[in-house]
């Protein structure tokens, strides 16, 4: 796959927002990462790409552990000097922070992650009785609004 996609709209201004909805799997994030990389060098936020990427990866990963059908959605939205990211799910299981984490455990990181390379995070409820994690990365952090983990 390409390290780069390009804007769709040669000479138009790029999309404030990106979606897609996929089945995820064992290379979902590598791929979800190239386009997430993409559309932050578009919108001149190149200089947050290790942190939305890491974040992402982290989320996807949730996705593939704890929801049975592993179907989800990824929204990209650009801020003013930040992005934020989504993922929703149908899977009414909530993302639970572990207080500590053995050296030799194989799983329990992703949440401790996030919240060291985001801005904020959180988890809403979603429809249907799913739920959307979401971070932010960059631009000045705002109050805390419900769902806020941070």
């Amino acid at each position: 796959m390409n390290e780069y996609f390009p804007s769709v709209l040669v000479g138009h201004p790029v999309a404030d927002q990106y979606r897609m909805s996929l089945t995820a799997g064992a290379h979902s994030a590598g791929h979800v990462r190239r386009i997430v990389r993409s559309y932050l060098r578009e919108w001149d936020l190149a200089e947050l790409a290790d942190a939305v990427e890491l974040g992402v990866t982290e989320l996807l990963a949730n996705v593939v552990r704890h929801v049975p059908d592993r179907r989800c959605t990824v929204l990209l939205l650009r801020q003013a000097d930040a992005v934020r990211v989504e993922v929703a799910d149908g899977s009414p299981r909530q993302p639970v922070p572990s207080a500590w984490v053995s050296d030799d455990a194989e799983g329990g990181r992703g949440l401790v992650l996030l919240e060291a390379v985001t801005d904020r995070w959180g988890v809403a409820p979603g429809a249907g009785g799913g739920k959307t994690v979401w971070f932010e990365c960059g631009g000045a952090s705002p109050a805390p609004e419900a769902g806020d983990a941070r």
